[in-house]
C-alpha cells in the first residue's frame, strides 16, 4: 500500500526507522490474529526526503503487503479465465452488505478488503510523520487500554501514568491489577469462537493553546479529532475529556476552574531546547478534556474511544447468501480477537495528524526553523 503525506515543512528530519517503530507498535497486542506473524510491516520512503531531511514536497511511503502472493488468484487485476468463487455471504457489522448493495457487485470480496483494518497501517505511517514535526513543537501522545470487555482500569483520573509500563504490557493497560483479567477475557473470546471490543485513551501533552477556531463548525478542533477517532475501523463512540459524564452533572461541577498560577509554576515544560509555554493562570481541573470552545486551551488533549467487538467471527453469525437467498453464516476467513491495544496506536496517529495540521495552519512556514520561529514568537507574544 502506498499513502502520500502533503503539506510538510521542509528540513524535518525524518528516518524511515523512526515510522518503523511506530508501524511494529501497531501490530502488537494481545489478541491479534495471524496476519500479524505473517506479516512484519517496513515502510519505504519514495519520495519527498533528500538526505534525511523532508523536502517539502509531498513524503510518499509505501508498506508492501507480504501475503499478497497468497491472494494472486482472488485479486488479480487482469481478466482470469476462471475467476474464484464469489463470497457472498455478508458479516452482520461489517462493511459487507452495504457495500455490495452501494457498488452493485455480486461478490463480498473488493469490499471486505478495501474496508480491512489493514489500511491502518498507512495512517500509522503518515500520523508518524506527522508525530515527527509534532516534537519539534514540544508536543508529545501517547495511548493506553482503558477497558476489555466489561474489565476497566481502576487508575483514577488524573494519576500520573508510566508510559514504559503501558508499552511493556501486552494489552497496553497502565493498571497492573487488572491486565490479567484482560487477558483471561480475551482467552476465553477465543476459545468460543468470538471477539472482544473495548476503550482506548490517546492523551496529547505540550499541545499549545490556540489550535482550531470558534468561528466555523468545520474549523472545531473538538470536530475534527471526533470525526478522526470514529474514522478508524471498529469504533463507534468518542468523548473528550469527561465526555458522556458532564451530562449528568450541574454546571458548577462540570468545567474547568481557572486560578492564578502558584509562585512555584514556571510553565509548562515543551521538550528539550523548545521555549516554555507560560501562562498567567492554571486551571484546577480538565474536564474539558483540553479543547474548549473548539480551542485548544493549553491542557493536555484527552480523547476516549469506544471499539466494538470485531465483527469477523471465528463462530459466525447468522446471515444469507446473497447468491441464493437461503440462510446462512457470515463470512469467515481469519480475524484478530481482540484490536483495542493496537486502535490506541491508531488513535495516537490520527490525533497527531490533526494536531500536526493544526499547528501547521496556525504558526505557518515553509520550512521548519521558519515554523518554529513563528511558534516562539506566539508563545512570547501570549506569556
Amino acid at each position: 500500500m502506498a499513502a502520500i503525506a502533503e503539506g510538510m515543512v521542509a528540513d524535518l528530519p525524518l528516518r524511515e526507522e523512526y515510522i518503523n517503530k511506530e508501524l511494529a507498535r501497531r501490530q502488537h497486542g494481545y489478541g491479534r490474529g495471524p496476519r500479524m506473524k505473517i506479516e512484519k510491516d517496513k515502510v519505504e520512503i519514495v519520495a519527498g526526503l533528500r538526505y534525511g531531511l523532508t523536502t517539502g514536497s509531498p513524503i510518499v511511503l509505501f508498506i508492501a503487503n507480504r501475503d499478497w502472493p497468497n491472494w494472486q488468484e482472488e485479486l488479480n487485476v487482469s481478466p482470469m479465465e476462471k475467476e474464484v468463487a464469489p463470497v457472498t455471504c455478508p458479516r452482520p457489522g461489517h462493511a459487507d452488505l452495504a457495500g455490495v448493495t452501494k457498488y452493485g457487485l455480486r461478490d463480498i470480496r473488493p469490499i471486505m478488503e478495501r474496508a480491512s483494518a489493514r489500511e491502518t497501517a498507512a495512517r500509522v505511517a503518515v500520523g508518524a510523520v506527522a508525530r515527527r514535526f509534532l516534537e519539534e513543537l514540544g508536543v508529545a501522545i501517547h495511548s493506553h487500554t482503558v477497558a476489555i470487555g466489561r474489565h476497566h482500569s481502576k487508575r483514577s483520573k488524573g494519576s500520573p501514568l508510566d508510559w514504559r509500563k503501558v508499552e511493556a504490557s501486552p494489552v497496553r493497560c497502565a493498571d497492573a491489577g487488572v491486565e490479567g483479567a484482560m487477558i483471561e477475557a480475551i482467552d476465553e473470546a477465543m476459545a468460543g469462537g468470538d471477539t472482544l471490543g473495548g476503550v482506548f485513551e490517546v492523551i496529547a501533552m505540550g499541545v499549545p493553546i490556540g489550535l482550531g477556531s470558534h468561528v466555523s463548525w468545520d474549523r472545531r478542533l473538538d470536530g475534527r479529532v471526533a470525526g478522526a477517532m470514529m474514522s478508524i475501523n471498529a469504533v463507534k463512540g468518542v468523548e473528550i475529556g469527561a465526555g458522556f459524564a458532564l451530562a449528568g452533572v450541574k454546571g458548577s461541577q462540570g468545567h474547568d476552574v481557572i486560578e492564578p498560577p502558584a509562585l512555584s509554576v514556571e510553565g509548562r515544560e515543551l521538550g528539550e531546547g523548545q521555549p516554555k509555554q507560560s501562562l498567567p493562570w492554571r486551571r484546577a481541573t480538565n474536564r474539558a478534556g483540553g479543547v474548549e470552545g473548539g480551542m485548544s486551551n493549553g491542557e493536555d488533549i484527552v480523547v476516549r474511544a469506544a471499539v466494538k467487538p470485531i465483527a469477523t467471527l471465528a463462530n459466525p453469525l447468522p446471515s444469507m447468501d446473497l447468491g441464493t437467498g437461503k440462510a446462512a453464516k457470515g463470512h469467515y476467513e481469519r480475524s484478530d480477537v481482540c484490536v483495542v491495544p493496537a486502535a490506541g496506536v491508531i488513535g495516537e496517529a490520527m490525533l497527531a495528524i490533526v494536531l500536526a495540521d493544526a499547528c501547521l495552519e496556525k504558526f505557518g512556514g515553509d520550512n521548519l526553523k521558519e515554523t518554529l520561529t513563528n511558534y516562539r514568537s506566539y508563545l512570547t507574544s501570549i506569556s
